[in-house]
């Protein structure tokens, strides 16, 4: 059998492992966005989404008995199209991490994997999540299941019936991760959400960017709220950068978020800013004590600070400053601390705020510079099963629009005018 050279830089292939309601898919969900954030081309491949396109009504927990051999050759067909779809993207599409989300119990079914990765030149790393802990079970299955399309029209409690069966039709048949049977693989075990640890034989620098990542994760509820600054005297200018102080109006908001942040009643609330003049004026009004973090400054204009992009345009119309790619590398260590955190309120900039929101609300690194942060209006999110619920509360204070959406052309030898088409209105 042909087996492909796994280079250094090969491609990644994460394998989950776990019984049902252990939280495999919300953390293959949160890795891929965390790597494609951080530029890593991921995708992930959930079997059970293949084996519902493949069986359309979902009957009960019978299917998945180990006695089932209908079941078990449907599944069995529905992993290997994922694999062959897994090494479509790794191979041909240029992926570079695929997360192949499903339960992968037994060491014959990691076996059958492994070999597939090395037949293909991928590394495999294995993340497997184990928790006795029956609330915490019991939370995973109402939370998630109950909105899963196995189980439409179905009230909690048959919902949480079904699915303890399905889970017991594993339970047999499983075989965790052994230190030492399995002392040859990569893999990290995570021991009831999160309180213990166990890391073997990491490979590269990917595979420690996501032990790194997962050891910061939690599930512990919490709201983390993100406004901008108040509006600035270089907002009302249309100038941007620099360092200026807040506008009257800035002031008002200032205030109005202290009522808001008061009205909220947050329990531990922590506070960031920036080290830049006008979030720390708006945080001062708040009066609750605050963190200045380097990593929040506002993304460097270079020699363009503190012009209008009329000037902009007429003096520097080629790329300069930093880039949105450096933005979201200086903001890496502000998301590890975010999701360590509980209740947080994030006082931040334009680009700033809009690389976090890209993060949270999983936005492509093309759709990420145009995300619409207004002055004067926080955004509160709050983390559900596998992503964000977002609430826009805007404070009643006028502020200039600073939002610049996408010109239609964005050639480097379009006519000025073509340009600034899309420039706010300012002074």
């Amino acid at each position: 059998m042909l087996v492909t050279l796994c280079m250094t830089n090969c491609p990644t292939l994460i394998v989950t492992v776990g019984l049902p309601a252990r939280g495999k898919t919300y953390i293959s969900k949160k890795l891929t966005r965390y790597l494609n954030w951080i530029g890593v081309p991921t995708k992930e491949f959930n079997v059970g989404q293949y084996r519902r396109e493949c069986v359309k009504i979902y009957k009960s927990f019978e299917f998945f008995r180990p006695d089932n051999e209908e079941g078990l050759k449907i599944r069995r067909q529905c992993a290997l199209t994922a694999l062959n779809d897994v090494r479509q993207y790794l191979s041909v599409e240029a992926g570079q991490v695929a997360v192949f989300d499903a339960t992968n119990t037994t060491r014959q079914r990691r076996g059958t994997i492994t070999r597939f990765a090395e037949q293909n030149g991928f590394k495999v790393f294995f993340v497997e999540s184990v928790c006795e802990d029956p609330d915490v079970i019991a939370e995973n299955i109402v939370q998630v299941k109950l909105g899963s399309p196995d189980y439409i029209d179905c009230n909690t409690e048959e919902v949480v019936e079904d699915f303890m069966k399905r889970i017991k039709c594993y339970e047999n048949s499983y075989q965790p991760l052994d230190e030492v049977l399995d002392r040859d693989l990569s893999y990290i075990k995570i021991m009831d959400v999160g309180r213990r640890y166990l890391v073997n034989q990491v490979q590269d620098h990917i595979q420690s960017r996501i032990v790194y990542y997962l050891m910061n994760i939690h599930i512990t509820p919490r709201s983390i709220y993100l406004c901008r600054h108040g509006e600035s005297d270089h907002n009302v200018k249309g100038r941007i950068g620099g360092d200026s102080g807040l506008s009257g109006r800035g002031k008002e908001f200032a205030k109005c978020l202290e009522k808001f942040i008061q009205g909220q009643n947050i329990k531990d609330l922590k506070v960031w800013t920036s080290q830049m003049k006008r979030t720390i004026q708006t945080a001062e009004a708040v009066a609750v004590p605050y963190e200045q973090w380097k990593a929040l400054n506002e993304i460097d204009a270079g020699v363009c600070e503190e012009m209008m992009y009329e000037e902009i345009q007429g003096h520097f119309p080629q790329e300069r400053g930093e880039s949105i790619t450096d933005l979201v590398q200086r903001l890496e260590p502000v998301i590890m601390e975010l999701e360590r955190q509980e209740n947080v309120l994030v006082i931040c900039h334009q680009a700033v705020m809009r690389c976090l929101l890209a993060y949270f609300l999983d936005k492509s690194a093309e759709e990420l510079p145009y995300l619409k942060c207004p002055l004067h209006t926080v955004l509160k999110l709050t983390p559900v099963a596998y992503g964000c619920k977002v609430e826009s509360v805007f404070l009643n204070v006028e502020a200039v629009n600073t939002h610049r959406d996408r010109p239609e052309n964005v050639d480097t030898s379009r006519m000025p005018e073509e340009a600034l088409f899309t420039v706010p209105a300012h002074q």
